[in-house]
């Protein structure tokens, strides 16, 4: 121990730093903000030059024609940003609470907050509209950065060492298996790849008992850009900390630095409970998806073969944790590094191997993905042992490791090589990858450590450890990105296309919206073509689809995916009308001018009636697509005629319809002609001169009438099929459908329906509307006609979260007519309002409140503390710990 300095020494120091020149102070201290700032800046750059390097190699999006818009990416993130660009620059129909164009009207903030919340998602409104694409793209590649540089941080809090060094698992870490086999079609579940790092940051600040408000920040900052993935961040962050208080030095004791984690973390997610409360309701309230089940767990060494970047991927679904060549290699040494403690070697590989064994066993699957088992991979929280894998990897080369610790380490990974060979489950970038690159890289972390005191040999070491890193992720995207190509599944949709653009064009210039809807149409150039096109349509494609909007669409012949999770538009005439459709964008003919769009034009009904009478009573629901809709729309319109087999393949009775015969469907167009004279035959009477249409919505087959034949795509529950025409009932008012399907398909006994000329008509001429109707953000007025009494329909799915008014009277609730809308009218009213407030937004604000209370308690008090200290004498020898 250094003797205590006397009094005229510490003087004469004070002094002296007193004499230091003020220009001297700012460069020492732009120098180490300097040294600070390297090893994230480098890790972000090289990390973000290797994703784009990989996809200019492959000619992917934006360096090339191959599109990125696969899967969800084109059919929900793209659209919903189209929608975020509408929203920062004024032009939605809607605000953050309702979207007008979607679903025929359905709640929004859930989505904004689960899809939008990415902080980088905002760059949508910085670029034009039709580049869409790009922005998404750039939310993807700086989140990569992003993770990449704060996990270079993370990684400096956890045991110091080099920046340069550093920077090269936070690479791997950046573009490690997850992202580019999940994230990559996800850009707000990239946040979780950000979070990981910035709750490991948080989590070492509790440890060293300081910067508890920051830290508090940082999670409510990880949780309210993606609380999804925050939520496996933050698992795995407190498994982190487990391993590291026992293992690390803890200043004021473990029980102190746990309990103050434990409040960081209640109170950050405090600060984001919005996010989580409107989220819980709008689950709760939407359409449940298919059920998901979880078959079994890979084999051992499938699941290890994932640890092999660009290969080692077969037939069995594991979960995606590579984390580049460099990363693998010193995972594999860090057991034999002698420099680490035993007991964190112990402690650090139980972790990784504990967390591994969690991604595929179904109790704690459920308990990584919020209870849930997700309907989709069941490996969406691989990315947190991709992070440990880095931090152990980190770990092992910042305790240099010597030569034969890493031979060690490349035998393991050459032995796992092998196995993966003799299963034929590594693919050829495999070995291109790890031998090729791992021998380069091997050498160099040898040369690293037999020349580590002497400086030329050590900076040409890590420069070509950092050139092999960054070109071995480079290659390694390269590979994904051309392995998935080749899967047919995997095709891009078309998104902002000049065909996009063209039918956007054309919608704009015929909008008239509150006065009646443009429907884009059951086209689809994504599952969500509204948000992306504009207009206000039917279709809808979200986890938050709400119960109430897809059943009511669909029992009033509207179709569905995904077990409703993705409605669709109207396609028979009464479905248009009665939801307000005054034209209807449909997709050009196959022989056609390409781009050239069909506008259907048609009277609606108002988006607001007022029907004489109180609402009908409760009575059991009509059994028939066509009854339901002529409850709607308060007129009767169908003749519904039972349908008569004819002689030939003869059906079987079943309940309320009939079992056809197996008759597999044509494999060519060429034999579409042939299957009009298969299958089984029904005829049915009506007026001539009417529109006959079908209505089977779980049948699948072909279904042909007097306009023709076409294809039905129904199965039981997950997808249904919308009430179409069959075509113009004959002179003598027979009409004759043929159903074909394989299997035993069902189809109603009143499966037809015909709409005799005029009758359509004449119902909209009666129905009364508003003198005016004006539509806000998530909210509309009408002005009723003098005398209104009765009930008024909005064409609108109701929805939980509505409450009406009449002439300024207090807010109820509205009840339901046929699923939409409705609102009693006392005599004499003459003024409806109706506000939509999203559930779950006030409780959230409330526990958001009660949480910044707690911060500015806390940050109050730490100020006095502050206060009430003595002032050093001395300057401390440096501002920033040595880790940084």
């Amino acid at each position: 121990m250094s003797p205590t300095p006397s009094a005229p020494q510490e003087g004469a120091r004070t002094r002296e730093v007193a004499r230091t020149p003020p220009d001297a102070t700012r460069a020492t201290r732009t120098g180490r903000a300097w040294r600070r700032g390297a090893a994230p800046g480098l890790a972000a750059l090289l990390s973000m030059g290797a994703y784009c390097l990989g996809l200019a190699a492959y000619g992917g999006y934006p360096f090339g024609p191959h599109s990125r818009a696969v899967n969800d990416l084109g059919n929900q993130f793209v659209p919903f940003h189209a929608r975020l660009w509408d929203l920062l620059h004024g032009t939605a129909s809607g605000d953050l609470f309702f979207n007008w164009g979607s679903g025929y009207g359905v709640p929004f903030l859930a989505d904004f907050v689960t899809y939008l919340m990415n902080p980088f998602s905002l760059l949508a409104g910085v670029f034009p509209r039709a580049l869409v694409d790009l922005p998404v793209f750039l939310v993807t590649l700086l989140s990569i950065g992003l993770a990449a540089a704060l996990m270079a941080v993370a990684l400096g809090r956890l045991r110091s060492g080099p920046g340069a060094l550093r920077a090269l698992p936070a690479v791997g870490y950046g573009l490690c298996a997850w992202v580019l086999y999940d994230g990559h079609a996800d850009p707000m579940w990239m946040w979780g790849l950000v979070s990981l790092p910035l709750l490991g940051i948080a989590a070492d600040w509790c440890l060293r008992g300081v910067h508890w408000v920051a830290g508090t920040l940082l999670v409510a900052l990880a949780w309210a850009g993606n609380f999804y993935t925050a939520a496996m961040a933050t698992l795995a962050t407190g498994l982190v900390l487990a391993v590291r208080l026992p293992v690390d030095g803890v200043p004021g004791g473990r029980l102190r630095a746990a309990g103050r984690a434990v409040a960081m973390a209640a109170t950050g997610v405090a600060l984001a409970a919005p996010v989580l409360t409107v989220t819980l309701r709008a689950s709760r309230s939407a359409q449940p998806p298919p059920v998901a089940v979880y078959d079994s767990a890979p084999p051992l060494l499938d699941q290890l073969g994932q640890l092999l970047p660009g290969g080692g991927h077969g037939a069995v679904p594991a979960p995606n944790v590579f984390v580049g060549v460099p990363a693998l290699l010193l995972v594999a040494a860090f057991p034999f590094v002698r420099a680490v403690p035993a007991r964190a070697r112990i402690g650090w590989s139980l972790l990784a191997v504990g967390i591994g064994a969690s991604l595929v066993w179904e109790p704690t699957i459920l308990l990584w993905h919020g209870l849930t088992l997700p309907n989709g991979s069941p490996y969406r929280a691989a990315f947190v042992l991709s992070g440990v894998l880095v931090m152990i990897a980190w770990l092992a080369l910042a305790h240099r490791p010597r030569v034969r610790e890493l031979a060690a380490g490349a035998g393991l990974v050459a032995a796992l090589l092998g196995c993966c060979q003799l299963l034929g489950t590594a693919r050829p970038a495999a070995w291109i990858l790890v031998a090729g690159g791992g021998t380069v890289t091997l050498g160099a972390l040898m040369a690293l450590a037999r020349f580590r005191q002497r400086p030329r040999a050590r900076a040409a070491a890590t420069a070509a450890l950092l050139c092999a890193g960054t070109l071995g992720a480079a290659g390694t995207v390269f590979a994904v990105t051309e392995m998935r190509a080749r899967v047919p599944w995997f095709q891009p949709k078309l998104t902002m296309s000049q065909g996009a653009l063209a039918a956007r064009r054309g919608l704009t210039a015929r909008d008239a919206w509150p006065r009646s809807r443009t429907d884009p149409g059951p086209h689809e150039f994504a599952d969500n073509d509204p948000l992306l096109l504009g207009g206000q349509g039917g279709a809808y494609y979200s986890s938050y689809v709400p119960a109430a909007t897809a059943r009511t669409l669909r029992g009033l012949g509207a179709g569905w995916y995904i077990r409703g999770r993705h409605t669709l538009s109207f396609e028979d005439p009464v479905g248009r009308a009665l939801m307000a459709v005054s034209s209807s964008q449909m997709p050009p003919l196959p022989a056609g001018p390409r781009g050239r769009y069909t506008v259907v034009h048609s009277r609606p009904a108002p988006l607001l009636t007022v029907r004489r009478g109180p609402l009908p009573g409760r009575r059991a629901r009509p059994d028939t697509v066509f009854a339901r809709q002529e409850q709607a729309l308060g007129a009767p319109l169908y003749e519904v005629p039972r349908l008569v087999p004819v002689p030939g393949p003869a059906p079987e009775r079943a309940p309320g319809g009939w079992l056809l015969p197996d008759r597999p469907l044509p494999t060519a167009d060429a034999d579409a002609v042939a299957a009009q004279d298969t299958g089984t035959a029904f005829t049915a009477r009506c007026t001539p001169g009417s529109l006959a249409l079908w209505y089977a919505p779980w049948f699948f087959g072909e279904v042909t009438g007097p306009g023709g034949a076409s294809r039905a795509v129904g199965r039981w529950d997950v997808t249904a099929n919308p009430l179409r025409r069959l075509g113009t009932v004959p002179a003598d008012g027979v009409v004759t459908v043929r159903f074909a399907g394989p299997g035993r398909p069902y189809v109603p006994e009143r499966a037809v329906g015909c709409l005799p000329p005029g009758r359509l008509a004449a119902a909209l001429r009666a129905l009364e509307g508003p003198v005016g109707l004006t539509a806000g953000g998530h909210g509309l007025t009408a002005a009723l006609r003098p005398g209104a009494a009765g009930t008024a329909v909005l064409a609108l799915p109701a929805v939980p979260g509505w409450g009406c008014s009449v002439d300024g009277g207090p807010d109820r609730t509205p009840g339901a007519l046929g699923g939409l809308l409705a609102v009693p009218l006392p005599a004499g009213a003459t003024r409806l309002s109706c506000t939509y407030a999203p559930p779950g937004l006030a409780p959230g604000l409330a526990a958001s409140g009660a949480g910044a209370l707690a911060v500015a308690a806390v940050a109050g008090v730490a100020r006095v503390r502050r206060g009430r200290r003595p002032l050093p004498t001395t300057r401390p020898n440096s501002e920033f710990p040595p880790d940084l």
